[in-house]
């Protein structure tokens, strides 16, 4: 690496990684062994703990680097973690040949230089929704491949909606939905849930309103903010939604919605294998926009990415691993596998063919957005927390939805 690389590593603050990670991830522990001697053998490090070896995705880095004439050196890491050895790593200059990271994270290595762009690299991403690799990329440049997306929808218990005289084709807007959320309370069931916690994930969850009221995260306290605050506000204050969201993390939320009362829950993908395990029919629908349509809500998932190295040679045979891990087939074997909509539109369609269950998700990530997109790159965790603590003081009853928005603003200022 680059002595000048080096300079801007160490002005990246690890607190930025941690703060933008583990919203749409599983996590876990993993092993902490360095890259082999052997220039034979190339280093993978990922987020997925969870894959022993003999599991799918270790089968397919494995037969991945038999494709290309190596060995692979796999360690899985809890995602934030990942981000943090990844930067250390870059330090030493003893990077992983190949690092699969949660696609927020991705501007924040980049910007520390830890990461080549696929300009460098000759990765090609010209298969991917344009919308999906915004996510990783940061001034101007593309640094990696999405390797699959998750996102948030609404699910919806379809018995309390029909016992509460609810078609869930009416359900089209804000104010639609709002409708049927008091059709659901005034015939003795609960309406909504979601997670609104201090963290990243509060943000994650709040973010399908804040861009579904046309809101920008470069303006907090805009008309279209308040009016997306003052929505989740009113259902608090009505008793559409409970006040448990205010602690509420996704898997939490869940929890309440699986307990078959709620006749909505917002949450994601991965929630998918629970849903089917809940014991009554569901149904999912796009988080819908303030006027109508579907609102942009935040893509989860990872990117792969080809770290900087010393040895400019391990290139070739790094961005053929990146390849082989998203090439068609690859990827709907993976993507199925953790449950993720795949990157391109050629995937998606098979996974549709194959599972009509994953269209309305397809129709979610299709309309998603980087949290990290309009080049935001690392001034996102920022805005992020104040954002999170916006609307913990709103909920709350600290402030006004307008007030709350004011003071994050001016404190991202």
């Amino acid at each position: 690496m680059h002595s000048s690389s080096r300079r801007r590593l160490g002005a990246v603050a690890l607190s930025t990684v941690v703060a933008v990670t583990g919203a749409a991830c599983s996590s876990g522990s993993g092993s902490t062994d360095a890259k082999g001697s052997d220039s034979g053998t190339y280093t993978v490090w990922d987020p997925y703990p969870q894959f022993a070896k003999g599991s799918d995705w270790v089968k397919l880095l494995d037969a991945c680097g038999a494709k290309a004439g190596v060995k692979i050196k796999r360690t899985g890491y809890d995602t934030s973690d990942l981000a943090n050895k990844a930067l250390l790593a870059a330090q030493q200059d003893n990077s992983a040949d190949l690092l699969v990271v949660d696609n927020p994270v991705v501007s924040t290595l980049a910007e520390a230089g830890v990461l080549t762009s696929t300009e460098d690299n000759k990765l090609d991403t010209s298969k991917v929704d344009p919308n999906l690799l915004a996510a990783g990329q940061s001034d101007g440049k593309t640094y990696g491949t999405p390797i699959g997306a998750n996102t948030l929808a609404l699910y919806y218990n379809k018995k309390v909606l029909k016992e509460a005289g609810v078609d869930i084709t009416s359900v089209k807007d804000w104010k639609s939905l709002t409708a049927a959320l008091a059709k659901v309370k005034a015939a003795g069931k609960k309406g909504i849930t979601f997670s609104a916690i201090g963290t990243e994930e509060g943000s994650f969850q709040f973010l399908p309103w804040f861009w579904g009221a046309g809101a920008k995260l470069t303006e907090l306290d805009s008309a279209q903010a308040v009016s997306a605050l003052s929505l989740w506000k009113d259902w608090l204050k009505q008793g559409y939604a409970p006040n448990s969201v205010i602690n509420n993390t996704q898997t939490t939320s869940w929890q309440e919605f699986a307990g078959g009362d709620y006749a909505f829950a917002e949450n994601g993908t991965w929630q998918l294998a629970n849903a089917k395990k809940a014991g009554f029919e569901y149904g999912v629908l796009p988080v819908p926009g303030a006027g109508g349509g579907s609102a942009a809500a935040p893509t989860g998932g990872e990117f792969v990415t080809i770290p900087t190295q010393g040895d400019t040679g391990r290139y070739a045979t790094s961005r053929k691993l990146a390849t082989c891990l998203t090439s068609t087939q690859n990827l709907y074997d993976t993507d199925t596998t953790l449950s993720y909509v795949a990157p391109t539109s050629e995937v998606q369609t098979k996974q549709v063919a194959a599972n009509a269950e994953l269209k309305p998700w397809v129709e979610a990530v299709k309309a998603a957005k980087g949290r990290t997109s309009d080049d935001l790159g690392t001034t996102y965790p920022k805005i992020s927390e104040q954002l999170w603590k916006a609307v913990q003081s709103a909920l709350s009853g600290a402030k006004s939805p307008e007030d709350a928005l004011t003071s994050a603003q001016a404190a991202v200022k």
